[in-house]
């Protein structure tokens, strides 16, 4: 926490700030063109916009990443007059702030890993606050890259309680994400539904073919020729959110059960960072049981 002594400067008041503005609402003329005029109207020079009307759902969506002078108060009350007019729901943020996140995990090492190097070598925009398990092993991982690590076991008793502590933390962090890095529990639909919208995870795309445990040793006795991974938002039903990315790899006889284990890890990997930048980055919006992905 930073004190008075030490917090960053304001930016001057007529310093542009980089804007991302995400929205939904039914599809009709004018839109585009009253999005566009709003923002030219308080100086805004916008960097990027994409935008997709869905016929079967009716609806329009639209990123558009803007450079403004105008105070964030002044964008929002005009933000505000659009969404009555045209029924919209939307959401501003600063382009490129590090959403605050914890990451739960059980044993599996490998997504943690990406993750928190990503994180600190790459860009990805996360600032990842907690790593939260139901077992101790990756303790020393969070060490390593200097993240609290809390230890939250799970037993059929002890799920509520666990479950509260969660939300205890998210709220201590000011978590707006948690990441299921391979975090073999089942969240409740209690929990799915407060957390709706802000819960990420990574399985193998053998599901439901193969369900159950040793997905890959089913997968290589059924001599699978792709191997992959689905990387969706959680809601109460098993490992049916909606999508936000899927990655495959194409394997052949020869390979072992440890050989597709292998690239089944990396190949989440993959699909698990790409979900997390782009909701990070606010490119993803929810369409019903579906995804809209602006990459």
């Amino acid at each position: 926490m930073t004190t008075p002594d030490d917090a960053l400067p304001a930016p001057a008041q007529d310093q542009p700030t980089h804007w991302v503005l995400s929205l939904s609402c039914p599809d009709r003329p004018g839109i585009v063109a009253a999005v566009a005029g709003m923002l030219a109207a308080h100086g805004g020079n916008i960097t990027e916009s994409q935008q997709f009307g869905d016929p079967l759902s009716g609806l329009f969506f639209m990123r558009v990443q803007v450079e403004a002078s105008a105070p964030e108060a002044d964008l929002r009350g005009a933000l505000d007059e659009l969404a009555e007019r045209f029924d919209m729901t939307w959401d501003l943020d600063v382009a490129g702030r590090r959403i605050r996140t914890v990451v739960m995990v059980s044993t599996a090492a490998h997504c943690l890993h990406d993750l928190l190097f990503r994180q600190q070598s790459e860009g990805l925009p996360v600032d990842i606050v907690a790593v939260v398990s139901n077992h101790t092993a990756l303790a020393d991982v969070a060490a390593f890259y200097g993240i609290p690590f809390h230890h939250v076991p799970v037993t059929r008793a002890s799920k509520a309680a666990a479950e509260a502590r969660l939300l205890e933390l998210v709220e201590e962090t000011g978590a707006e994400l948690v990441v299921l890095a391979r975090y073999m529990q089942i969240l409740s639909d209690e929990l799915c539904r407060t957390l709706a919208g802000r819960v990420i995870n990574i399985h193998h795309s053998f599901l439901p073919s193969f369900k159950g445990a040793r997905p890959y040793a089913q997968a290589h006795d059924r001599g699978v020729k792709l191997i992959g991974a689905t990387a969706h938002y959680v809601t109460g039903d098993l490992d049916e959110g909606p999508i936000i990315e899927q990655d495959v790899e194409r394997v052949d006889h020869s390979k072992r059960v440890e050989d597709l284990m292998a690239l089944g890890q990396d190949v989440e990997r993959r699909a698990l960072a790409r979900a997390v930048r782009w909701h990070a980055e606010h490119r993803v919006l929810l369409d019903g049981h579906r995804t809209i992905v602006f990459r």
